[in-house]
């Protein structure tokens, strides 16, 4: 199977860029984060693991990001939001796993809870819920608020962009309105969370408070002591391929427990088919912020 870009067209003309990988069982759909597009190294692990497993894998490139049409400084979490519905709802068909990355672990969150009768287990890295509330804004320096004020927005620079990229008073208000901590946050399905605890963007603590205020009892955090906030190292990787590979195998065997314990030890021992020598050779590309 090869996988190729392909297009959504949005009711306002925009397009959504998108790579997808046809199969069976549960379908893995990839949320990236902030500033991040869908080529980056753990997106392509896990269309790697699905190629090679047969399984079904969806990403895609949010508005302004990447491949797909739109300015960045245009975005909002709302229209991010409602990226990643259209393609649940136009791309996808039966029970989903979503996995989201930083703000894509937010977008995850508020995603599961539109769409709770699709959503059947989530797993987050380095989750950041109400990032542009909790995590963004208090960071801004006076000048950074004087520009936004002043301009509606403030240019923050980036190791990965020489221009650096728009933070604008619309994305801080909008994302406001997304706040979903200190919860309770109405998601019952399996979660597992990956957290770096030397995550220098989104501290362990904040991801922590997320898995608490999670209303499903089914919720495993995972802190990866040394961990940094990509976790692309192929350590992390073979976590994030085992932590997926177990989220689809509790949809697979929701009916039956005791095959559902037995089913995850095994995945536990063997989860990762894609060697971490790949991994390791693989072109680490600007994941998510």
């Amino acid at each position: 199977m090869t996988e190729y870009p392909e297009f959504l067209l949005r009711a306002d003309n925009q397009r959504i860029a998108y790579r997808r990988v046809a199969g069976e069982g549960p379908t893995v759909v990839w949320l990236g984060g902030f500033h991040s597009d869908m080529t980056g190294t753990k997106a392509q692990v896990l269309a790697d693991q699905a190629q090679a497993t047969g399984g079904a894998f969806v990403r895609f490139d949010y508005f302004g990001h990447g491949q797909s049409d739109g300015a960045f400084r245009d975005g909002t979490i709302s229209r991010w939001r409602e990226d990643a519905l259209a393609v649940i709802d136009d791309l996808t068909q039966g029970p989903l796993v979503l996995v989201g990355s930083s703000m894509g672990g937010w977008l995850a969150c508020l995603a599961a809870i539109a769409r709770p009768e699709r959503v059947k287990a989530l797993v987050l890295i380095a989750p950041a819920p109400d990032f542009t509330e909790k995590l963004m804004e208090p960071e801004l320096s006076q000048e950074a608020r004087a520009a936004i004020a002043r301009d509606g927005l403030w240019i923050r620079p980036s190791e990965y962009d020489d221009g650096g990229y728009a933070i604008t008073r619309e994305l801080l208000e909008d994302g406001a309105r997304w706040s979903i901590l200190p919860g309770p946050v109405p998601i019952e399905a399996p979660v597992r969370v990956l957290q770096g605890g030397a995550d220098p963007d989104v501290p362990w603590a904040h991801a922590l408070d997320l898995a608490n205020a999670l209303e499903s009892q089914d919720v495993i955090f995972t802190l990866i002591k040394d961990g940094d906030h990509r976790l692309s190292r192929p350590q992390d990787l073979e976590r994030l391929v085992a932590a997926v590979s177990e989220a689809k195998g509790l949809i697979e065997m929701d009916a039956d427990p005791v095959a559902r314990r037995l089913a995850r030890a095994a995945r536990a021992r063997n989860a990762a088919i894609v060697s971490a020598e790949h991994w390791a050779a693989a072109d680490i590309g600007p994941d998510e912020e």
